[in-house]
C-alpha cells in the first residue's frame, strides 16, 4: 500500500471544501479524481502530499509509504522560478548531474534546447513538461498530477500518457486530477467522482465510466459538444488583420511571416504543437509581445501600442488564469475594476455589471467575493472570462480557456461565447488543442508549424 486516506475534511471560512473523503492506492496503481471545477479535487490532491492553500484547515488521516512524493500542478508557472533558466533549476534538483537532467528531460518529452530558456519563453505545454521533469528527478513513489495534459497538443498528450504508463509499470502510484476523460480511460485503474467536496461514486474505471450509477456521473459523461452549422458572410471585410508577423524570444525565432484575418463575429482557431508560436501570435495581437516586423490592424488601422487603449478593443483570457489575478484582492472586485478602467463606469455600476457577468459564467456572489487562492483553476478561468467580457471588446482572445473546465461547465461557456459572437458581433481568436472545442466554435482554422 502506497497511500491510505480516511475521513479527509478541508474547511475554509467555515465552509467545507472536502468532506469525508476516503481513498486507498497500491504501488503501480492509478486513481483518477474527476468532477466539476470547485468539487474539491485539487484540495484533495494537495492534502495527499501534506499541503493546503492558505486559510484551509485539513483534518482526517493521510498515510503515505516512505519515499518521494511529487506534485504536478495544473498551472506550472506557479511553481517555476521566473528569473532562472529551467535547466539550472533542474540541475540543482539533480545535484549537478547533467546526465540525470537529460534523462528526466527525455522522460518528460522536454527538448534539451529548451533548458536554456526562462519559463516565460516556454508555452504552457512546455512549462508542464518542465514540472514533470522536476517531479521525475525526485524518484517518487507517488505522483499527484493536476490536469497533466492541459495545454498539450495531441502528440505530446499521447506521449505524456505513455510516460505515465511507464511510471506505473515501475511501481509508481499515480493520482490524476483531470477533466480529460479520454486520458482517464487510458490510464486509470479506479475512478472516484467528486461533487461538492464529496466522493459520490467510485470503483473500477470501466464500471464507473461505462455503467455509472450516480446521476451526476451520468450527466458528466453524457455531455458532448456537437458542431453547429454556420454560414459566415461571404467576402466580409476583416475586423482584425495580421500581416507577415515575425516574432520570437531573444534570438530564437518563433513566428516567421504569419498572417491571419477575422471578420466581425467570426471565430478563427489557431492550432499547432506546443511551442509552435500560438500564444506568441496571440500576445502580439493583444500588444503583450512586440514583434520584430509585421502589422496588426483593427478596422484597417494599426492598434495602439498603449496597452490600456488597446485593451478596450482586444481582451485576452490567459491559459493560466491564476497568474492573471492579484492574490490579495477579492476576485469580483478585480472583475469590476475592468468596467471602471476601460468603460468609465462608476464603482457601483461596475459592481452590478460584474455580479451579472459572473453569474452568467456560473460563479455565485459568495464564491466570486473570495481571494483567488480560495477558487479552483476552473472557477478562476470563468472569472477571467467575465473580466474580459466586461471590457466589451471587439476581439476576444481565448488561450486554452476550457482546458481546466469539466464537460458540463465547458459546454455552458462555449454556448455563451457562441451567443456573444452571434448577437454582439464579438470576434474570437481561439487557441486550443481540443478538436471538439474547435469544431464547436471555429469558422476557420490556422495551423502553425514548429520552427
Amino acid at each position: 500500500m502506497i497511500l491510505k486516506v480516511s475521513g479527509l475534511r478541508a474547511e475554509a471560512g467555515g465552509r467545507a471544501l472536502v468532506d469525508g473523503v476516503s481513498l486507498e492506492l497500491a504501488a503501480g496503481e492509478t486513481l483518477a479524481l474527476v468532477g466539476a471545477s470547485g468539487s474539491g479535487k485539487t484540495t484533495t490532491g494537495l492534502a495527499l502530499i501534506g499541503e493546503h492553500a492558505d486559510g484551509v484547515r485539513v483534518t482526517g488521516e493521510v498515510w503515505r509509504a516512505a519515499g518521494g512524493v511529487a506534485y504536478v500542478p495544473q498551472h506550472p508557472s506557479s511553481v517555476l522560478n521566473p528569473v532562472r533558466r529551467v535547466g539550472g533549476v533542474l540541475r540543482e534538483i539533480a545535484r549537478g548531474s547533467d546526465a540525470r537532467v537529460r534523462e528526466a528531460a527525455r522522460r518528460a518529452r522536454l527538448p534539451v534546447e529548451l533548458l536554456r530558456r526562462y519559463p516565460h519563453q516556454l508555452s504552457g505545454g512546455q512549462q508542464q513538461r518542465v514540472v514533470l521533469a522536476q517531479a521525475l528527478l525526485l524518484d517518487p513513489v507517488l505522483i499527484v498530477a493536476d490536469e497533466p495534459t492541459t495545454g498539450q497538443d495531441g502528440l505530446i498528450r499521447a506521449e505524456v500518457i505513455e510516460e505515465f504508463r511507464a511510471l506505473r509499470a515501475q511501481g509508481i502510484a499515480l493520482v490524476l486530477l483531470s477533466h480529460d476523460l479520454a486520458m482517464v480511460r487510458a490510464l486509470a485503474d479506479r475512478v472516484a467522482v467528486m461533487h461538492a467536496g464529496r466522493v459520490v461514486e467510485s470503483g473500477p474505471a470501466a464500471t464507473v465510466l461505462d455503467a455509472p450509477r450516480h446521476d451526476y456521473t451520468r450527466r458528466l459523461l453524457a455531455t458532448h459538444l456537437p458542431p453547429r452549422p454556420r454560414t459566415p458572410a461571404p467576402g466580409a471585410a476583416p475586423l482584425v488583420e495580421v500581416r507577415d508577423l515575425v516574432a520570437g524570444h531573444r534570438r530564437a525565432p518563433v513566428l516567421r511571416g504569419v498572417s491571419l484575418s477575422a471578420a466581425e463575429g467570426e471565430c478563427v482557431a489557431v492550432l499547432g504543437r506546443s511551442g509552435s508560436g500560438k500564444t506568441t501570435l496571440a500576445r502580439c495581437v493583444a500588444g503583450l509581445h512586440r514583434p520584430a516586423s509585421g502589422t496588426v490592424t483593427l478596422n484597417g488601422r494599426p492598434l495602439p501600442r498603449h496597452l490600456p487603449a488597446r485593451a478596450r478593443d482586444v481582451q485576452y483570457v490567459f491559459q493560466d488564469a491564476r497568474a492573471s489575478f492579484d492574490p490579495y484582492r477579492g476576485v469580483s472586485a478585480q472583475v469590476a475594476r475592468t468596467a471602471v478602467r476601460l468603460r468609465g463606469a462608476t464603482p457601483q455600476e461596475a459592481a452590478a455589471k460584474a455580479r451579472a457577468m459572473l453569474e452568467r459564467v456560473g460563479l455565485d456572489e459568495p464564491t466570486a467575493a473570495r481571494r483567488p487562492a480560495a477558487l479552483s483553476g476552473g472557477e478562476l478561468q470563468r472569472a477571467a472570462l467575465a473580466r474580459a467580457l466586461l471590457a466589451e471588446p471587439k476581439v476576444l482572445i481565448c488561450d486554452e480557456i476550457t482546458s481546466g473546465l469539466d464537460a458540463l461547465v465547458q459546454a455552458s461557456i462555449l454556448d455563451l461565447l457562441d451567443e456573444l459572437r452571434r448577437d454582439l458581433g464579438l470576434t474570437l481568436l481561439l487557441i486550443s488543442h481540443d478538436m471538439d472545442v474547435v469544431a464547436r466554435l471555429a469558422d476557420r482554422v490556422l495551423e502553425l508549424e514548429t520552427t
